[in-house]
């Protein structure tokens, strides 16, 4: 199949997009199997349809390159393409272009604030899988918070003539509710899922324990790529050291609960039957 034929394909494809499970696999697949031949023509093809598409579609958009680039990263190079092709991916191109995206899928004022919860849960994700570097999602979600301020700030002034112009007939409500419900589902279903990258070994040993502590690989150029040798629980490492609180007096009272459990003085408790945990 020509790339021209190719490109068309998938354009009608994204246009036939809805939040239904089935649709994005279907899409997924087809993005995967052509990439190493058109995988620009197709991530071209994205951006154009979060630009001109319709809110509804914009978001759909956005949980498919959720779906993307997890994908993206688990596959394994093919036979016969060159290693600067098989190094990047779909992951990149979002990582590249995050900000055309988020200008496309939330736009400025209040017609993007309908995209703006669900395109913050997507980038949240994006951060906690280290699918997106850190740093950008959390400049990202700076901008959407400014974008949210001054949307609600212009909707406390009066109403202009054309406010009405962006607004949602009641089908397009109902199936926007519909389609959210859908989207929020899945997103629950795969918040605690971490990726797995093609650069971990088949095999796992039984034990966490016997993994190494770090996992140095080389990219392209020759230096090491902290993002490729960043394992599945090197990223629940550090997702539990963000979230977990500076110890405190709850911890100290934890702390001596535990002990009194474990380790029974005899003169407090004198005759009675409660005898120390064994711990041989």
């Amino acid at each position: 199949m020509d790339p021209f034929e190719v490109r068309m394909q998938f354009l009608g494809l994204l246009r036939r997009l809805d939040a239904s499970q089935q649709s994005i696999k279907k899409i997924v697949g087809y993005a995967v199997k052509y990439f190493p031949s058109c995988g620009e023509d197709l991530w071209d093809c994205m951006l154009e349809e979060c630009q001109k598409g319709s809110l509804n579609n914009r978001i759909n958009i956005l949980h498919l390159l959720d779906s993307l680039c997890e994908a993206s990263l688990v596959i394994k190079p093919l036979p016969g393409v060159s290693h600067s092709s098989s190094s990047s991916s779909y992951a990149t191109y979002v990582s590249r272009d995050l900000q055309k995206i988020l200008d496309g899928v939330v736009p400025d004022g209040r017609q993007g604030l309908p995209n703006l919860m669900s395109t913050k849960q997507i980038l949240e994700s994006w951060r906690t899988k280290r699918i997106v570097d850190p740093q950008k999602v959390e400049d990202a979600i700076t901008v959407l918070e400014e974008r949210r301020a001054a949307a609600v700030a212009s909707a406390t002034r009066a109403s202009s003539p054309d406010s009405a112009v962006g607004a949602l007939t009641r089908d397009d409500i109902k199936r926007r509710m519909e389609e959210d419900r859908e989207r929020h589902k899945r997103l629950r279903e795969r918040r605690w899922v971490q990726p797995i990258g093609n650069a971990l070994p088949a095999v796992l040993p039984p034990l966490a324990s016997f993994l190494p502590l770090t996992d140095s690989v080389e990219g392209p150029g020759g230096a090491e790529d902290a993002n490729a040798g960043l394992g599945v629980l090197d990223i629940e490492f550090d997702n539990d050291w963000e979230a977990t609180s500076d110890w405190n007096e709850d911890d100290d009272e934890a702390v001596e609960e535990e002990n009194e459990l474990c380790f029974v003085d005899a003169s407090d408790h004198g005759a009675s039957d409660e005898q120390a945990m064994d711990l041989s």
